[in-house]
């Protein structure tokens, strides 16, 4: 597990934003101000009563502010999730 952001760098990464989105990319780069740059990014979408959507974003950026948690994804554990009957309600932003 990844103790600084530094060692996450060109791994694959889960980013929850301070409005509530989750992503999820292979982390290319950051600057002085956490400022974020994904590649091959998808977000996550839950409902409570249908399966969850997958939206592709390709490269993204993420702004520092808008960063609540990063942490780098164990794809051996997120490939064995059967995400085709997953359900789960938004996340609500972040307050402070």
């Amino acid at each position: 597990m990844a103790a600084s952001i530094k060692e996450c760098v060109d791994k694959i990464v889960s980013v929850v934003t301070q409005d509530g989105r989750l992503l999820v990319g292979q982390l290319k780069g950051y600057d002085q101000n956490i400022n974020i740059v994904l590649r091959n990014c998808h977000e996550r979408v839950y409902h409570p009563s249908e399966p969850f959507q997958k939206v592709e974003m390709g490269s993204y950026i993420v702004r520092g502010d808008n960063l609540a948690v990063i942490g780098e994804l164990e794809e051996e554990l997120d490939n064995a999730q059967d995400f085709d009957n997953l359900h789960g309600e938004t996340l609500k932003p972040v307050v402070h």
